[in-house]
């Protein structure tokens, strides 16, 4: 008979799978995930065209936010219509943990992040020529853990919403004010003492601060390790979040 922890990876597989296979007969979502973010990235772009060094200051930035914004959005409101058909319902009363059904998710829309990531990170790098004096993979590697961060985040704010529009309507509260304090408008430090607080709370402003690290040094520096430990510290946090928050019933 197999070990409990051999059935509990079987069973986050195989929903990863069928999460997967799911969101293979949605092009529509497939797209936006995938080609939103490069998109945003060409369009700032151009619109600094008169001055690319603007661009290239916040431009490895944005590589943070955009994945982690567009993560979120497609992954709340795809899980929430799991929810609201039943399917959850129906997956949790078979012998299948939360923790389980949440890593299972955790993997499929992780795997879409890191092509998503990758793909917006090669643009950047190789189109838009975005300038930066460390290592590329050091830019993906942030990247990578943003998305996956903004799948956290829209896992777990999905157990709160009944419909899609509650769910759309999370972004303003979770993420606008992350990219309002995250530093990309006005450094944080020169922020009222209150917001450089709450800015220093938000995972978002680790993932700038990353991205800026890559961006002005050639080596790994210890502001970097500690901005992509927190960034992933708090993906993991919000995903025992989300499997301790989720509702076996459907709203």
């Amino acid at each position: 008979r197999p070990a409990p922890a051999a059935l509990s990876a079987r069973r986050t597989l195989a929903t990863a799978r069928r999460v997967l296979r799911q969101l293979g007969h949605d092009r529509r979502t497939i797209a936006l995930l995938l080609v939103l973010p490069v998109l945003l990235l060409v369009l700032l772009y151009y619109v600094f065209d008169a001055d690319r060094r603007a661009f290239g200051g916040i431009g490895a930035s944005l590589l943070g936010i955009f994945p982690m914004t567009t993560m979120f959005l497609v992954t709340s409101i795809a899980t929430l219509r799991e929810r609201t058909s039943g399917t959850l319902e129906r997956l949790l009363a078979m012998p299948l943990g939360k923790g389980d059904l949440v890593l299972g998710y955790a993997l499929a829309f992780g795997a879409l992040a890191v092509v998503q990531a990758s793909l917006a990170t090669a643009v950047a790098i190789w189109a838009l020529d975005l300038d930066f004096a460390g290592s590329p993979w050091l830019l993906l590697l942030v990247a990578v853990l943003d998305a996956l961060l903004g799948t956290a985040l829209g896992l777990f704010v999905s157990a709160f919403a009944s419909s899609e529009f509650q769910a759309v309507q999370f972004m303003p509260a979770v993420i606008f004010p992350q990219l309002l304090l995250c530093g990309l408008f006005a450094p944080r430090d020169s922020m009222q003492p209150v917001l450089e607080a709450v800015s220093n709370v938000l995972p978002m402003s680790y993932a700038v601060s990353g991205m800026n690290e890559v961006l002005l040094n050639t080596e790994i520096t210890g502001t970097f390790v500690r901005d992509v430990s927190v960034v992933a510290g708090s993906a993991l946090l919000v995903l025992a979040l989300g499997a301790a928050t989720l509702r076996r019933r459907t709203p």
